[in-house]
């Protein structure tokens, strides 16, 4: 069976929940994996109203449209973040410039949005940690072991009352591996779930894109990781190393084809889908296929539509025999 088609709402957040679900349905999606942010999901009243959630669901449904999982990106950023003046536009207005106002509000928020996933009827929480080190990601001034030690101890400090309400609500936290979190790639990824002693709670929302452009194999990502991979992102990245392009970005804007590197439209970059499937196949992964998409170079109607048909062309379920049984002998 095809696995549902959903795309991520985080980068359409400035749009109306209701325009935003018409708007996909007639693209070919599936269902919405909804931000906590904008227009579209509040912790707050998705908590406290029963009738706010059950207009969600009814919103939903009227278009055809199902929700397999929430994000709670941008919140869980303010959690294990060293504060600095970006933070502030993650946070309301009234912390701005108040970085243990901006983390007191972050972790009660992320309590919140285990409560909003329980009540949308969903177990799955995407999202991001935060990192209290990822400045110091090259070591000059030296960035002594111990610093990366207690780094790694903040975090479990921090997000282990948060994880305590996802583990009384049945809710999964999956962690979407980046630059700027604390796990950014394959090491860091295998040294949080060591922290946090392998607890069930944690584990990854896998996203091909950031693993691309750093060198990482997302296919061996999957392999290694299997029993954690509670949600998947369909998201492309480009590396187009120039000889004077590095891969650090340049300060170049995203979307400028002077850059190093770049996310593209799903097909437009450099990531293995196919491989992928394959290795998804492999792990019995069931869940949504979930586009977030971004790319500066396309317009975002024409990219998500298009996005949608090439997740349900690059999707297919494993074979159930094996291609040779056929020739055995009765």
């Amino acid at each position: 069976m095809a696995r549902p088609v959903t795309i991520f709402s985080g980068q359409w957040a400035d749009l109306p929940f209701e325009t935003l679900c018409t708007k996909m349905k007639s693209f070919g999606y599936d269902g919405i994996e909804i931000a906590c942010w904008g227009d579209h999901l509040e912790p707050r009243r998705a908590v406290s109203d029963p009738a706010y959630v059950e207009g969600r669901k009814a919103t939903l449904a009227a278009h055809g449209l199902t929700c397999w999982a929430v994000s709670g990106h941008l919140i869980g950023q303010c959690v294990g973040d060293l504060w600095d003046p970006r933070l502030d536009g993650f946070a309301p207005n009234r912390l701005a410039g108040k970085p243990e106002e901006i983390r007191e509000w972050a972790v009660a928020e992320m309590k919140l949005i285990a409560g909003t996933a329980k009540n949308m009827g969903v177990t799955v929480v995407n999202g991001f940690m935060g990192s209290p080190v990822w400045k110091y990601w090259y070591s000059f001034p030296q960035t002594s072991e111990e610093m990366i030690d207690n780094a790694f101890k903040d975090i479990v400090r921090l997000w282990s009352p948060i994880f305590d309400e996802f583990d009384r609500l049945g809710i999964r936290f999956a962690l979407e591996v980046h630059p700027t979190e604390i796990a950014f790639d394959y090491y860091t990824a295998q040294r949080l779930l060591k922290e946090f002693d392998y607890r069930p709670t944690l584990g990854f929302n896998f996203d091909p894109s950031h693993l691309q452009w750093q060198g990482v194999s997302p296919v061996i990502f999957i392999r290694d990781f299997a029993d954690r991979i509670y949600h998947v992102h369909m998201k492309d990245a480009a590396v187009t190393l120039d000889g004077k392009a590095g891969i650090l970005g340049s300060h170049i804007t995203f979307g400028d084809t002077r850059r190093g590197w770049n996310f593209r439209s799903l097909g437009h970059g450099d990531v293995d889908f196919e491989n992928i499937i394959r290795e998804l196949n492999a792990i019995g992964y069931q869940g949504p296929l979930s586009v977030e998409w971004e790319d500066s170079g396309m317009d975002r109607d024409h990219g998500a539509r298009e996005a949608c048909e090439f997740v349900r062309k690059i999707d297919f379920p494993p074979s159930e025999v094996a291609f040779d049984s056929a020739l055995k002998k009765e």
